[in-house]
């Protein structure tokens, strides 16, 4: 169907079903929901839209790390992970307390795929690059899912707001987290959904359980909605969604009490200590409606919420809003971007009902918030991380970054090393690196330590509290960064 008519599925079927009084009723027409036609002009925004994202996304992650920006320590983390995969060893990370199994803290087996890559480009940098691919990835399928139910231009319109969205943007400026696998596995999951091909939704999500433990229940959410929808059509595609919904529920359930705990040299999953039996679900009240609000109103303007697809966001929202962890409550970090693709996927199905309604107010609404929905996106993305592109210093490499960089090629390759953030992004590809303060009994070759905050009032003393039956001395200092070596 030619997508400058700007018509949706249904307007076609309700046309061709009603004959005029010169001519006899067609066949029905069969609808075959696959996006723009091979010929059309609208066939390649999506990749389109996906390089530019992947461009974007990549220069704003990469020039933050070779800027020493790193902002946590998971990008050291997954590259020790990753590293040990690639090398065909079980996933230890050290970083997370000596000879740690990764596969004990959470459970996210899908990051092996990255070895190959890691193998022949050994840096964090590969880490990196690789989520922005994936996330750019997942504009394809939600820009050509709004294609298909709304026209060329506003499904193209979609398309870059959600590539623009905070969450997608806050979590590219996060370093690496797993995340990104499941972001593209969602879109695609709700993308065959909107398209009413109920298997193909099914089997893009369940691979959602090798992502992150609590994703079985995203799983679950997905399924049952296939089953909602599928109900009139499709008894028997309803039978199979029920089951991947208990599939899906039970993979999280035999996760977090059987694998993670295996896994674990507690056994038992750290995490249930984020859910405090003293808290109350109405404590941080004002962050998260907050969140809720920057979730709903510039993605969607609260229409999302008229969509069956919302729910799918809800299994997020909950383990999110019922831990005691306020961190999980707000807009920051990574936590948000799974929830992106379902809000714009959940807006295009909401406006392709809204559009046909009585109310001529709803559809006047309907009419309008894509262009609201972009421009909303654009104007927010001035103060957040995708802005960095404009400003010339993202693509200069200050000379601290040189200098900081000279002192840590000090520490010869496969050397132990005890360090905080800055050093690790640093030293992960190549030596053995343990989290400041956790070592455990281990008394490390070097000690490396970002001081450029002077949180360490004297770092001789400091060495020797971390290691009392240990002598080290200082080999270098520059930019704030300090290196220590053990004495023989």
């Amino acid at each position: 169907m030619p997508e400058t008519h700007h018509r949706t599925p249904e307007d076609a079927v309700a046309e061709e079903a009603s004959p005029t009084p010169t001519q006899t009723a067609p066949p029905p027409l069969r609808l075959l929901p696959h996006g723009p036609h091979p010929r059309s002009p609208g066939r390649r925004d999506p990749h389109l839209l996906a390089a530019a994202l992947f461009a974007a996304y990549a220069t704003v992650s990469v020039t933050r790390y070779l800027h020493l920006n790193t902002r946590s320590w998971d990008l050291g983390i997954f590259e020790q992970a990753v590293r040990a995969y690639a090398h065909l060893q079980a996933p230890i990370v050290d970083l997370k307390g000596p000879g740690t199994n990764i596969l004990g803290d959470h459970f996210s087996p899908v990051t092996a795929l990255l070895a190959p890559l890691y193998r022949l480009f050994p840096s964090p940098i590969t880490l990196l690059v690789a989520q922005a691919a994936l996330f750019a990835l997942s504009a394809v399928p939600v820009t050509r899912a709004a294609a298909m139910l709304l026209g060329r231009r506003r499904g193209l319109a979609l398309g870059i707001a959600y590539g623009l969205s905070w969450g997608v943007q806050r979590a590219v400026d996060f370093d690496f987290h797993e995340i990104c696998f499941a972001v593209p596995l969602i879109a695609f999951s709700l993308e065959a959904l909107l398209a009413r091909r109920w298997h193909r939704a099914l089997l893009w999500a369940l691979p959602l359980i090798l992502v992150k433990e609590d994703l079985g229940l995203t799983v679950a959410a997905i399924a049952l909605v296939v089953a909602v929808r599928s109900r009139r059509e499709s008894p028997r595609t309803v039978e199979y969604a029920v089951g991947v919904a208990v599939a899906g529920a039970a993979a999280t359930l035999v996760t977090l009490l059987v694998v993670i705990p295996a896994f674990n040299t507690t056994g038992d999953y750290d995490y249930w200590s984020k859910v405090d039996s003293g808290f109350s679900p109405f404590d941080g009240a004002d962050t998260k409606l907050r969140t809720l609000a920057w979730l709903l109103i510039p993605t969607s303007g609260l229409l999302a919420l008229r969509s069956p697809l919302f729910a799918v966001a809800l299994p997020t929202l909950g383990w999110r809003f019922l831990s005691s962890d306020d961190h999980y409550w707000g807009t920051d970090w990574h936590y948000s971007a799974v929830l992106m693709p379902i809000v714009f996927l959940a807006l295009a199905d909401a406006l392709t009902s809204a559009r046909r309604s009585p109310n001529t107010r709803l559809r006047s609404y309907a009419h309008h918030l894509p262009t609201a929905v972009i421009s909303a996106a654009l104007a927010l993305t001035t103060a957040l991380p995708l802005s960095a592109l404009t400003e010339p210093a993202t693509y200069r490499i200050p000379a601290r970054v040189t200098a900081v960089e000279r002192l840590l090629e000090r520490i010869p390759d496969g050397a132990t090393v005890e360090a905080d953030i800055g050093p690790t992004s640093r030293l992960a590809s190549r030596c053995r690196v343990f989290w400041v303060g956790d070592t455990r009994g281990i008394e490390p070759d070097y000690i490396a330590l970002d001081n450029s905050t002077g949180w360490v009032p004297d770092i001789q003393r400091y060495a020797r509290q971390l290691h009392p039956a240990a002598d080290y001395s200082v080999i270098g200092a520059t930019q704030g960064y300090v290196v220590l070596q053990r004495r023989s």
